[in-house]
This record gives structure tokens, sequence and C-alpha cells, in this order.
């Protein structure tokens, strides 16, 4: 049986044994290295690995999801369904407190430092001599495979007990080694020269480096296996050389994991009298706020919007994306920003370009506050509000394959309930140390996603309600930040343990307060 695939920038054609009728077309690619966009576990909900199947002569979308082979097949396979695109992961950090040079695992060889985050990961090479970091290197987290989320991943090691050493091999096998691979390699350095691993992330993340089932997690009273700083040996989880340290960073809770740590250390918000936030807005979305000796933290449900996963076009951060847009209202033009060479083709919407339209939507009238797109804003005989199966749709571009590239009613929606959960998380911590957004001396943004947002847009949409751009700060991938200060300084890692016992986490499932607050700010701009 012949499998023919048509690739953005190839075909192929795989012959299939008798046996393998009937799999999945996620299964087969998955086989042959060509992971597809599966964002959602593979459950139909977020159609990112919908693909074009040749049936009597015309092209029909499909989802790969549910594509079975049970015959001679022609498959056209659009970029965005790809897994396999440049990413743009951030490395950069700033460090806004003193420290020491005293390496944890000795003063010669090298220290790995590792930010594991549930869509990316970033490995620095530390040079122990001299505590200079010799290289970065990044890639996706080869967990996609399995689901967004961390709850998907969570979930899956709840009904299927075999989850979690697939998982545990698509960190270590399939993402780290290959990245220590690449950056002993731009060093001219090997594995014998390895020490050590300092590795930071979120709770979930570090249960399934280290093989340890976090199904309790998944349901009250949410209860992390370890949040503590963790001693193994690279033998027990696979990675190389044998027989090194390997430190799991000290988290705090369930969803406050040890990048949070990390972020409230490099940051410097842990010396900082405030009021003052740190804010993390990835994948997760986690907020921790100091006022004198007190510090508070909370995750919000934010779900993986901001990285496109269950809106029609979205796409994480990486070649081919919308990155930022621009709306004019007289006359009425739109201009978008997209990643990569110059005159590369859109293939879809990252997360600060849907921040972006929000603000913009709404400043220009294209939105109303409740997100509805308003077709009057447009001249007369404009075509770029179209009607979908939904609602009404807007036409940021023409992508590759003249694929219209949109934003719909239903993502609007989405990306509301998104920004809502942090603002109304934000706003529950205020509230609980009695402060409004003027009195925060500086919100610390960090992670990648808040690099890259327009700060005006993203206050003005109303994820960061009432504040002014000169009260924020970025601070960036301060989860790797964390991970690097602790191979340079061995007494970081007494202090992420201090951090993470000192903030009281709040739990906005019980907070009274929580639903009306975030029904407030489901709105665009200031509730």
């Amino acid at each position: 049986m012949r499998l023919n695939l048509e690739l953005p920038n190839d075909t192929q054609t795989i012959i299939l044994d008798p046996s393998e009728v009937g799999h999945k077309l996620t299964a087969v690619m998955r086989r042959e290295n060509l992971p597809l966009n599966t964002r959602c576990g593979e459950r139909l909900l977020c159609r990112s690995c919908t693909v074009d199947v040749l049936r009597d002569g015309e092209w029909q979308p499909e989802p790969a999801c549910t594509l079975t082979i049970d015959r001679d097949m022609t498959v056209r396979v659009p970029q965005h369904a790809m897994l396999a695109y440049n990413p743009q992961i951030l490395t950069d950090y700033r460090i806004n407190i003193p420290y020491a040079y005293e390496p944890l695992l000795g003063a010669e060889g090298l220290a790995v430092a590792i930010d594991i985050g549930t869509t990316t990961v970033a490995l620095s090479l530390v040079d122990q001599t001299t505590g200079a970091v010799r290289t970065t290197t990044t890639a996706f987290n080869r967990q996609m495979h399995f689901g967004d989320d961390v709850l998907t991943r969570i979930n899956l090691c709840l009904t299927d007990p075999n989850s979690l050493s697939a998982l545990q091999e698509a960190i270590v096998v399939e993402t780290i080694l290959p990245l220590l691979e690449e950056a002993l390699k731009q060093t001219g350095l090997t594995e014998s020269d390895v020490r050590g691993y300092l590795i930071a992330g979120n709770s979930t993340m570090l249960h399934l480096l280290a093989g340890v089932d976090p199904s309790p997690m998944g349901y009250s009273p949410f209860t992390p296996r370890f949040i503590e700083h963790r001693e193994m040996t690279s033998d027990e989880l696979g990675l190389k050389p044998s027989g090194v340290q390997v430190h799991l960073l000290p988290g705090v809770a369930a969803y406050v994991g040890a990048d949070i740590t990390g972020g409230v250390l490099a940051s410097g918000l842990v010396y900082d009298d405030g009021p003052s936030l740190l804010v993390d807005v990835g994948t997760n979305g986690e907020i921790v706020m100091k006022l004198g000796d007190r510090m508070v933290g909370c995750a919000t449900a934010a779900g993986p919007a901001f990285e496109g996963s269950g809106l029609k076009c979205g796409i994480r951060a990486g070649d081919g994306a919308i990155s930022h847009v621009s709306i004019t209202r007289d006359p009425f033009t739109v201009v978008n920003e997209i990643i990569g060479p110059p005159r590369t083709k859109p293939i879809g919407i990252c997360g600060s370009a849907y921040i972006d339209f929000l603000a913009e939507g709404s400043r220009s009238g294209l939105l109303n506050r409740s997100g509805r797109i308003q077709a009057s804003a447009l001249p007369e005989g404009d075509s770029r509000v179209t009607r979908g199966e939904y609602g009404y749709e807007f036409v940021l571009g023409i992508g590759q394959g003249k694929r219209k590239i949109v934003v719909s009613e239903p993502d609007i929606a989405r990306l509301l309930q998104a920004k809502a959960a942090i603002a109304a998380g934000i706003m529950i911590l205020l509230g609980r140390l009695k402060m409004k957004p003027e009195d925060v001396k500086t919100l610390y943004l960090a992670g990648g996603f808040g690099m890259h947002l327009n700060i005006e847009n993203a206050i003005h949409c109303g994820l960061f309600p009432g504040f002014h751009p000169d009260q924020v700060q970025l601070v960036g991938n301060t989860s790797l930040a964390g991970a690097t200060l602790s191979a340079i300084d061995a007494s970081v890692l007494g202090e992420l343990d201090r951090i993470g016992r000192e903030i009281d986490i709040v739990e906005l499932n019980l907070d009274p307060d929580f639903e009306d607050t975030y029904i407030d700010q489901l709105v665009l701009g200031e509730a």
C-alpha cells in the first residue's frame, strides 16, 4: 500500500506493510520522523493537523488524527500542519541580583543548565572554570506529540499507564540528548567534559523527566509527588554521560514550579520590598506578588491559546508566523510583520500578533468591547470580513497555497478567556494585599511570549489591566537563568528552596471573588 505525501518542500512515497492497514496518518508520519502538529493530543479539539486528501480528483480537508490509511492515498500536508518548522525560543534573560562564583559541581568541566518548558526546551553549557555560558541550544519539547498543555499530559498518565515512560523518553531521548549533542558539537567538547545537570521547569515537566507519575496533580487537592530539590544520577534518567549528578530545582506547588522560583530569584523580586509582581505568560500562566516580607502566588488556567492552540490559524512563534499586526482607521489599513526572511509567506498567527489584533482592532473600531467583528468599520466593498462557519472572520493575509489567514470570532472568544484568566489572577493577588495596579512598583514580565509582546497593546486589550508601560520590566527566560545561577553559585539552591517555602499559594478556584473578577475581564480594555 502506498502513501503519497505532498509536503511543503518535498514529495515522498511511503510503502506501508499490510499490518499497518488501518493505522492513523499521524502514527505513520511520526514513525517516518515527519511529526504532525497534534497540539491537542489527537483529541480533535484544535484542527492544527488538518491535511488535504485527494478523493475522486478533489482535495478534501481532514484532520490527520482521524485519518486512517486503508488504501493507496495521496495526502497534501500544508506547512501549518507540520511540527517541523523553526521555532522562536527565548534564551536571553536579565539577572537583577548579585551572585558569587562558587560552582556547584566543581571548578572544572561543564554544567548543563536546562529550562524544560511545556512547549520548548533550552539547554546551556556553563563553563565551571569561568562561570561563562559557552553556548545555548533550543528545540521544541517532543512531548508536544502527546498534547499541548500539562493537563493533557497529566490525563494521559491517568488513563494510560504506558504513557509515563513514553513521555519520559520524549523529553530525555528525543529532546535533551540531541540538544546536548548539538551544544557539544558547537563548542568542540565531549560528553566526558560534562559534570552534571541543573534542571528547572514546571512541576509536571520535572515529574515526567524523573519518571514520576504526575496524576495526583490532575485532580483536587492537586498534590505533587515532589516539589523539593531532588538529586538524581544521569543513569536513573537515561542522560549522558553516566554517573553524573542531576539536580531538579525546587518549586512551590503543583502549578507553580521551579521555573517560577528561578524567576522570583533572578528578577530580584525576592529581595524587592515591592509592591511588585512577577508574571510569566506561557503555555501556563503563573503570577507571584511581593509586598514587604510577604509573597503570594497563583497559577491561572489560561491554557495554550497564546501559542495558537485551538485557534483557526494559530501557530507557535517560528518562521512563517505573523508576529505583529498594526491597524489604522482612516484609511483602514492592516500591516503584518512575519518571522523569517524577507518575502516569507505567512503560515499562521502567533500569540503576540493576536494580542496586537485585539488591541488594534479595538482602537480601530473593527472589534467592539465584547470582541465581535464590526464589518461597518471597513470601507464599502472591502472583502476582508467574511462569514465563517461560526461567525465573522477577518482576513489578515494570504498565505502559502493562497490559504486565507484569518481571525475568527471563536478565536477572539478563546483569546479573551485566556487574557481574562491572567488579568483576573493579577487582580486577585492585588486584592489579597489590598493593592491596585497603579500601586505596583515593577511588573517583572518573564518568558518568551512576554519578550515579544507590544506592551502598550497588552495593556490596552486588558491582559495587564490598569498598568502603565513604565511599570513593566522584561526579564526573559528566568527559568533558564535560575538553572544557570544554580550552576555558578552553590548557595542558590538554598535560596530557591527558601523561596518555594515562603510563597503562599492562592487557589483561584476556591477564591470567592475569582469568578466575578474573571467575568469582568472578558472584555477588551479595562473592566
